[in-house]
C-alpha cells in the first residue's frame, strides 16, 4: 500500500511507501527520494530515515502524519466479467 501524501495541506509529487522493501538505501527527506550513497538536495550530510526505520511498520498507525490513506491496490470487481476456464 502506499499514500498520496498531503503535509500541511501542501500535496508531495510522489506517492509515499508505506513498507519500502530496502528503506535503508534511499534518503527519505523530499520527495526526490536519492540514493543513500548519492544526495542530491543538500538536505543533511546523512539520509533521513524512513519512518517504518525509526517506529515500526504500523508506523502510520501512531500520530497524526497528515497522509491521506488510499489503497491504490483497490479494484472494483466486475460481477459480469467472464473468467478463464481452468
Amino acid at each position: 500500500m502506499q499514500v498520496h501524501p498531503s503535509v500541511r495541506g501542501v500535496p508531495m509529487a510522489k506517492l509515499f511507501p508505506l513498507s519500502p522493501k530496502h528503506p535503508e538505501r534511499i534518503c527519505w527527506g523530499c520527495d526526490r527520494y536519492c540514493a543513500a550513497t548519492a544526495l542530491a538536495c543538500g538536505n543533511g550530510a546523512d539520509r533521513t530515515m524512513h519512518p517504518a526505520e525509526m517506529i515500526g511498520e504500523d508506523w502510520y498507525l501512531h500520530g497524526d502524519w497528515g497522509l491521506e490513506l488510499t489503497d491504490i491496490t483497490d479494484k472494483t470487481v466486475d460481477e459480469f466479467a467472464k473468467h478463464p476456464e481452468k
